[in-house]
């Protein structure tokens, strides 16, 4: 009986031979079985290497594939697209276009232009596939980059518009207020509050139209503190209609309505809604 079986585990064995060489990790066979997706241009490169044409093609269909036939050529491995400056293009598949727009776009030599000009600096490198311009648009609108350091397009800008308050009851701000239990069918409550005095009026509404607005603004407003200067509200609906507008013009209150991008505007009346939830 070995008493001592622990001790002859822990012994060192000088006779161990290491092996320094590396285990491969990779594996040949799951490379092989590995479905990739057809390219676009698989029908037309089949086409030009061997005159082969899909059996599932009508008579239209081959004819529209024949006719673009003459605007591809090919050179084995590549298949070139001849364009309309008669400059060959190389096709490329999905997965190559997505790194091409990369280094047209986000690389230092990129410069992070707009989808247009990225899609002509891909198709003076040399490459091409159906949807580029699309493709680039896409891609230059989504770039992270781009979207924090881009400055607003004047076609997006909201106009400036300035504020002035002079005496009480003179500027009311109004919003609509939810995420209230329903009561008696009432759903909103229409808040208006002075921004002198800090006074509020506010009444509940099952609806949330133009209609009450002006119904609020005649019973609450004009005719016990008088009609003001001016109306500060936000871009809704319920605010900016034909019917308000005509109300005001007819009272002599100006209407202004807050930016989307500045909602502060119309803070004092957000104030008032938090304090009423």
């Amino acid at each position: 009986e070995n008493l001592v079986a622990d001790h002859l585990s822990r012994l060192v064995n000088s006779e161990v031979t290491k092996h320094e060489r590396e285990v491969l990790e990779e594996f040949p066979d799951e490379k092989l079985l590995v479905v990739q997706e057809r390219p676009w241009f698989a029908d037309m490169t089949n086409y030009k290497a061997s005159g082969l044409i899909p059996d599932d093609f009508n008579w239209h269909h081959k004819k529209k594939f024949l006719r673009e036939a003459n605007q591809y050529v090919w050179d084995d491995p590549y298949l070139f697209k001849i364009g309309a400056d008669n400059l060959l293009r190389r096709c490329v598949t999905k997965e190559e276009a997505t790194s091409i727009m990369w280094h047209c776009h986000n690389s230092p030599y990129g410069g992070h232009y707009n989808g247009e000009r990225t899609a002509a600096k891909v198709l003076q490198s040399g490459f091409f596939w159906p949807t580029l311009f699309k493709d680039t648009c896409e891609y230059a609108q989504k770039c992270d980059n781009c979207q924090r350091t881009d400055g607003i397009s004047k076609r997006n800008e909201m106009p400036l518009q300035n504020i002035l308050v002079v005496e009480v009851f003179d500027c009311w701000g109004i919003d609509f207020v939810r995420s209230f239990p329903s009561s008696f069918s009432n759903e909103y409550i229409l808040v208006a509050v002075d921004y002198v005095s800090k006074w509020v009026e506010a009444i509940a509404s099952p609806k949330a139209d133009g209609k009450t607005v002006i119904k609020f603004l005649k019973k609450n407003i004009f005719t016990r503190f008088g009609t003001p200067r001016v109306l500060i509200s936000d871009g809704g609906s319920h605010f900016c209609n034909s019917q308000l507008a005509k109300a005001l013009e007819h009272y002599g209150v100006r209407h202004k309505v807050a930016s989307p991008y500045h909602p502060q505007t119309n803070g004092q009346a957000e104030v008032s809604n938090r304090e009423i939830k």
